[in-house]
């Protein structure tokens, strides 16, 4: 299979028929074997029978609910555990990702030896206080944290080689950093490629102002797991190594200041450095402790279920 399009959505019912004609018309048109995965994130409203109707009268359309809403990383990551093509091409179901774009990204795939190729909407059509301003400042820290030089990490529309997606777990609120997930992965050759943006056809969008602060704080972590997830003591370590050598060059300069050079002096209890010296000292055998847990944690942890699904179509 030439293809697969994994598409995660939450309450599109009206743009799932025109999407599926889209796309199976770009199929058919350049002669691709394909199928298209649609994950129902938990939909309140008729998307799941949509689904269905889609799966009654094309072979090549698959579903998954879950039982209820549990955000897109986790539909994203039933969608490539399912995925069977080549190449899996990522999209949102809102008619904003232009499944023309999809020839060109499978090209660059196959054709190029790309990894990954990352969709880039250099003109939007989105809200410039809304969406634009924080996007850009989103991507630039992005940039800089990751060393990734891409304009739009965040991009709905993106192209993987199939080995690639089995070998990335996207959890979390990760789907926003996928592109540094798959180099973290070992995978390098990361392409980018402009694509056309539209304007929101039907409904509203579904992330609010709370999806910035929410995707800092992700690329906080994301940096942190990458850098020292396989080996927490090293970081704690450190810290608690560097709090603990204060602590004991306060402790010393004080027992030499009050035995040699002043011993009719204060207390040490009476003075400041005391009291910062122990409260490093703890600080620092704390740091120890917490990167002891860290290692502990880390090699008797079991993964365990992230999602329900509730109902399957074709698969």
């Amino acid at each position: 299979m030439n293809i697969s399009v994994v598409i995660p959505l939450l309450n599109e019912e009206e743009s799932l028929k025109e999407l599926h004609d889209w796309i199976a018309k770009v199929m058919q048109s350049n002669h691709f074997s394909y199928e298209i995965i649609f994950i129902d994130d938990g939909s309140m409203d008729s998307s799941w029978q949509a689904i269905n109707d889609l799966v009654k009268k094309d072979r090549n359309v698959k579903g998954i609910r879950f039982s209820k809403n549990y955000g897109k990383s986790q539909a994203l990551h039933i969608g490539f555990k399912k995925a069977k093509g080549d190449v899996v091409i990522t999209m949102d179901a809102d008619l904003q990702d232009n499944p023309d774009e999809i020839p060109g990204m499978f090209k660059m795939i196959t054709s190029e030896n790309y990894d990954l190729v990352s969709g880039w909407k250099k003109k939007r059509f989105d809200s410039i206080i809304g969406k634009n301003l924080p996007s850009k400042l989103f991507n630039w820290a992005a940039r800089k944290t990751s060393g990734l030089k891409l304009h739009d990490f965040n991009c709905g529309i993106k192209a993987f080689k199939n080995d690639v997606i089995k070998n990335i777990d996207v959890n979390g609120e990760m789907h926003r950093y996928i592109p540094l997930l798959v180099k973290n992965a070992g995978f390098i050759n990361i392409g980018e490629k402009v694509v056309r943006h539209q304007a929101r056809k039907y409904g509203k969008t579904k992330f609010g102002m709370e999806r910035f602060i929410n995707g800092f704080l992700d690329l906080i972590t994301i940096w942190f797991i990458s850098r020292f997830g396989k080996r927490p003591m090293h970081f704690f370590g450190a810290l608690g190594a560097l709090m603990l050598v204060i602590g004991f060059a306060f402790a010393i300069y004080l027992g030499i200041d009050k035995i040699i050079i002043n011993p009719g002096g204060r207390l040490i209890t009476q003075r400041p450095q005391f009291y910062i010296s122990l409260v490093t000292m703890i600080i620092g055998s704390q740091f120890f402790v917490a990167g002891f847990l860290g290692e502990i944690i880390l090699r008797s942890r079991q993964d365990k279920k992230r999602y329900s699904i509730k109902e399957e179509l074709n698969l």
